[in-house]
């Protein structure tokens, strides 16, 4: 995935994993910070873990399965998109 070391709405994703990770650490270590709120801050990243993994499926499948883009069906490939997004 040589492509995704220039791509830098991905690397400002992760980036954006980090702080999210990083702020769940400091609110375990506050006594005073409710379950609840760690809660929300685990599933705001569970969520963005799913877009960051969405993102890069698509970029692989544009990059390197879809060998003649031409030949694909961009609805499909938009309907296929959309239910990956489904169930992830």
């Amino acid at each position: 995935m040589s492509h995704v070391h220039q791509d830098k709405k991905v690397l400002n994703r992760v980036k954006r994993l980090k702080g999210q990770l990083n702020a769940i650490e400091e609110a375990l270590n506050d006594q005073s910070t409710s379950c609840i709120s760690v809660l929300q801050q685990v599933a705001a990243v569970k969520g963005a873990v799913n877009g960051l993994m969405n993102e890069l499926i698509e970029q692989h499948l544009t990059e390197h399965v879809i060998q003649d883009p031409e030949a694909v069906d961009a609805n499909e490939l938009q309907e296929f998109l959309k239910l990956l997004k489904r169930y992830s």
